[in-house]
């Protein structure tokens, strides 16, 4: 099954410094129908003005990632950590038994990121951050897994998420096609970050978000140059299979 859902069919938010949309329910949006998918629970669509940012802020027992779009993102934490995070590149956040974080556009121009909170298989885990580069090379025509706790990535270079899912990513030109294969007790959400896609036979906007179930594989092809991610997870899922570590 698939269900599309349009840039302008998700939550909206401005906020002046920050221009949000949330595919699933969060903060003042909330739709009983779009509380995520298996363990997803936050996909945000955020736009940050130049020297915007969140202030230092808690979490608790959540796996949060940060895909940058444009720009760039500076991280500071209750841990002592503090990095910069750039076009294309993501960071990790295991928030664990609680961290206190800021995120700040400190560049001059605005920067585009996709916000991304997974839940964890477990309560308690020691909090973490972590970011990396990945070359973009890597990821022509193929997708490349770049956050997992999938045992079949184990070993990689994707930063590790406590969650048996995992985020991928793929730059296509017109024309090519991917493959993503899922099988039985698999879900996926994908959204074209950049371009329009064909999804499975459908046609799918850029920025729409694209609810994959009881299917056997995710067919890609871009209908222009595109940049598509995918979060591959357990399905069905529930929050209640969280358990105390």
């Amino acid at each position: 099954m698939i269900e599309i859902t349009p840039l302008t069919g998700i939550g909206e938010a401005d906020h002046g410094w920050l221009h949000a949309r949330h595919h699933f329910s969060f903060a003042e949006y909330h739709d009983p129908s779009r509380m995520g998918l298996g363990p997803l629970r936050v996909w945000n669509d955020d736009l940050i003005r130049a020297g915007g940012g969140f202030p230092m802020h808690p979490h608790s027992d959540m796996e949060i990632i940060t895909y940058l779009r444009s720009g760039a993102i500076s991280h500071e934490d209750s841990l002592g950590n503090a990095g910069r995070t750039v076009t294309g590149d993501v960071q990790v956040m295991s928030a664990g038994t609680g961290i206190v974080h800021s995120e700040y556009n400190r560049e001059d121009e605005d920067t585009t990121l996709f916000q991304i909170w997974v839940y964890p298989d477990k309560r308690g885990y020691e909090p973490r951050w972590e970011t990396r580069q990945f070359p973009t090379t890597e990821r022509n025509a193929k997708l490349t897994v770049l956050a997992s706790g999938r045992a079949q990535d184990s070993g990689n270079d994707a930063l590790m998420i406590h969650q048996d899912a995992a985020l991928l990513c793929a730059t296509l030109s017109t024309g090519q096609e991917t493959t993503h294969t899922m099988g039985e007790g698999r879900a996926a959400y994908v959204v074209p970050a950049r371009g329009d896609l064909t999804i499975n036979g459908q046609l799918v906007p850029e920025r729409a978000g694209v609810a994959i179930t009881e299917e056997d594989a995710v067919s890609i092809k871009a209908e222009s140059d595109a940049e598509v991610i995918i979060v591959d997870v357990p399905f069905p899922w529930h929050p209640r299979q969280v358990i105390n570590g």
